[in-house]
């Protein structure tokens, strides 16, 4: 039974930050295998900072967006709690895909580096060097993955729990649309 979908441009930008954050996690877990001082980490964070600058973006996007084009509504099948936990989820998945590249941000603006935008443009330093703010920015950050990770993956077993046990409609909301 279908409720309704998301419009494309939200299909789309949901895909895009879930594409995105795989980009993202990956380069962050290579990081620590590079040696320090050198070209290969100095583009690994490049790579990490500009995906999460993108992250950031597209998140206050679809937020807009989200505001602006309100979603289909979830079945009526659906428990109290179980609407509770939905919003809930999305609304802390999008609290925290700011707030992860923000404490990156502050990480290395504290610390003194320069924050590039993929080598094309240098983010200017809105904070002064403050090796304390940099390591609670980073302390920040390193946690803020494992929150991220259990919300992801919640999010991500809902939707299989929907479209695989349940079969109610609500995991193929998201689908990119198949041509008849």
């Amino acid at each position: 039974m279908s409720q309704g979908v998301y419009d494309p441009v939200a299909r789309a930008l949901h895909w895009l930050v879930a594409g995105f954050a795989v980009i993202v996690v990956v380069l962050g877990w290579a990081i620590p295998g590079a040696a320090r001082e050198s070209g290969s980490r100095e583009l690994l964070l490049m790579l990490h900072r500009s995906f999460g600058l993108l992250i950031i973006a597209v998140i206050l996007f679809r937020g807009w967006w989200r505001l602006s084009h309100p979603p289909p509504p979830l079945p009526s099948s659906l428990a109290a709690i179980e609407v509770w936990a939905a919003h809930s989820t999305h609304l802390l998945l999008y609290v925290f895909f700011v707030l992860q590249p923000l404490s990156g941000y502050i990480n290395a603006a504290a610390a003194g580096h320069v924050v590039s935008f993929f080598g094309i443009v240098a983010l200017p330093s809105l904070i002064s060097e403050s090796p304390r703010l940099s390591q609670i920015a980073n302390g920040v950050h390193l946690a803020g993955q494992f929150l991220i990770y259990a919300l992801v993956g919640l999010h991500v077993a809902a939707a299989l729990m929907h479209g695989l046990i349940r079969r109610d409609g609500v995991f193929e909301r998201m689908l990119p649309r198949r041509r008849a």
